[in-house]
């Protein structure tokens, strides 16, 4: 039986069709790594703040204070809980990038995820080549910030895109054979693959986040935290940057705008984060596509008897997680490549 190819709006449609017949169980798996970031934050701004506000009353009573070693310590020491929350949040969404590619095939098969932990177990237990992952990923990032880059930057996005889904799907690739394989697997295929980034980053970057401050602005929930926010933005110093505007002939920034844009960026950042699981689902079908007519075809036919990385991984995976009496083949099919007969 052949493989029936998909059209990269097939794939589109099939992985919004596919996030949102899973949608409860999403929210609940990524609302920590999401709302876990606010919070985090907001903690720490909340300490700082405090402490910055008690500060003159600190040094004035007690004489440590006076002492600036003491006072940079203790400025580090209250952001501590807050940057704790804020980093565990943030890895377990980097790991998302990767777990949710490993659920994609009992998806596929069933048109249900579970047992979350399992799939992101397999991710942790290569953390080393994870991290070489992000730090590489991290490093063109920085490099796409010079203005003179941009349009490099935007090529090589598309030609790496599928970095995290060959990660999840050949354990046996370093880091640098990541981006090597998606490159290959993209060369031939960069129309096709911008025109899929195209469309999940106008729904999942601009149309939902909209759609969604919309509708907080109908229902007064933007107005409520604004008026939160307020008495921080009202302590900035609007006048002398409103004398500078006026001079360049702009128009003045209020305090209560400011405070409506913290509020309705937080929203856009939190349902585009929210919506990670849709374009992971979308390039991990999109790899696979790109995977099956990149392996030979004498690949497709070969069954190897001894084991692959994956399935080994799979199998320390499972035996770390038998207490919990997980399907035995909960851990194969959410890892195994599916192996197409012709």
């Amino acid at each position: 039986m052949t493989k029936k190819n998909k059209t990269p709006f097939g794939i589109f449609t099939e992985s919004i069709g596919l996030y949102f017949s899973n949608f409860s169980k999403f929210v609940k798996y990524m609302t920590f790594p999401v709302l876990g970031q606010i919070a985090g934050l907001t903690v720490i701004f909340f300490c700082t703040y405090f402490y910055s506000k008690n500060l003159p009353y600190l040094i004035d009573k007690y004489a440590v204070f006076n002492n600036f070693d003491t006072l940079v310590f203790m400025s580090v020491l209250v952001a501590v809980p807050g940057l704790i929350i804020f980093t565990k949040a943030f890895w377990e969404y980097l790991v998302a990038y990767g777990a949710v590619n490993s659920m994609l095939d009992n998806m596929l098969k069933s048109g249900k995820v579970y047992d979350f932990n399992a799939h992101t177990e397999l991710i942790k237990r290569r953390t080393a080549s994870f991290v070489g992952l992000w730090l590489i990923f991290g490093i063109l990032s920085v490099t796409a910030i010079c203005p003179f880059m941009w349009i490099i930057a935007i090529i090589l996005t598309v030609y790496f895109i599928l970095i995290f889904q060959v990660f999840t799907y050949e354990p046996e690739l370093s880091p640098f054979g990541c981006f090597k394989k998606s490159f290959n697997l993209i060369k031939g295929h960069f129309g096709s693959t911008f025109l899929l980034m195209a469309l999940a980053g106008l729904l999942t970057w601009i149309f939902i986040p909209q759609i969604t401050n919309h509708i907080f602005d109908l229902i007064g929930i933007n107005k409520f935290f604004a008026r939160l926010v307020l008495p921080f933005t009202e302590i900035l110093p609007l006048n002398e940057i409103n004398s500078y505007f006026t001079n360049l002939q702009l128009p003045e920034i209020k305090s209560e705008d400011i405070a409506m844009m913290v509020v309705t960026t937080t929203v856009a950042q939190i349902m585009i984060q929210y919506t990670l699981p849709m374009r992971s689902i979308l390039f991990g079908m999109w790899y696979k596509e790109l995977n099956f007519s990149f392996e030979p075809k004498t690949e497709k036919k070969k069954k190897s008897s001894s084991k692959r990385p994956s399935e080994r991984l799979m199998e320390e995976s499972h035996k770390k997680h038998s207490s919990k009496k997980l399907d035995k083949n909960i851990l194969k099919r959410a890892m195994e490549k599916d192996d197409e007969d012709e």
